[in-house]
């Protein structure tokens, strides 16, 4: 069973049609111990920092997260569900996120923000997530982004300059982009993470 964690963030619906496809059981829910116990949880994530974070604060979320880091089941942070992973945010001020990983959440340097649409990346070796749709392009909307290699396995995308596309590192996974929104090969990657659950 894979759970969507519902914290206010927005975007869970599509989010739960999209895993769906995998032919797994899916369910929205903001339940500490179902999340806890699910085979695989997702973490969405629509809107500013700041916001996502105290949205999952208030469901135990970063604590949740932590936890299943040290029982070893599988995770899947996206947009902001990624971002909030990280030690740091710095949209609308600092602001601390779950601390997954050591690295700050910046705004990216580009003529046009936020970056919008469709981008390819460049998949790191021995990439899962990207196994089959390493040349495919994917869906994006956000204005910041980690700008550094990040992980065990970090991919990679350009918008103006480098930035941190998806990651990959034991049992938790995350992309800055929407795969729910990118068309066959989101739902590719998506189906990718559903089958090593």
């Amino acid at each position: 069973m894979i759970a969507i964690l519902d914290y206010g963030s927005g975007n869970v619906r599509s989010a739960q049609r999209a895993f769906e496809t995998s032919g797994k059981n899916v369910i929205l829910t903001s339940d500490y111990e179902v999340a806890l116990n699910a085979d695989g949880l997702v973490v969405p994530g629509v809107g500013a920092f700041a916001a996502c974070m105290q949205g999952l604060r208030n469901v135990r979320g970063d604590q949740l997260v932590r936890e299943r880091i040290a029982l070893q089941r599988p995770t899947l942070g996206i947009c902001v569900g990624m971002q909030i992973l990280f030690a740091h945010g710095v949209e609308h001020g600092n602001h601390d996120g779950v601390g997954v990983w050591d690295a700050t959440v910046e705004k990216i340097q580009a003529p046009i923000l936020p970056h919008m649409g469709w981008n390819t990346v460049v998949a790191g070796s021995g990439s899962a997530l990207f196994a089959g749709i390493e040349e495919e392009s994917f869906y994006f909307v956000h204005s910041y982004a980690v700008k550094k290699k990040v992980g065990a396995i970090a991919t990679m995308s350009h918008h103006g300059q480098d930035f941190l596309a998806a990651i990959e590192d034991g049992v938790i996974a995350a992309t800055q982009f929407h795969p729910e929104k990118s068309g066959d090969a989101g739902l590719q990657l998506i189906k990718n993470w559903t089958n090593r659950l």
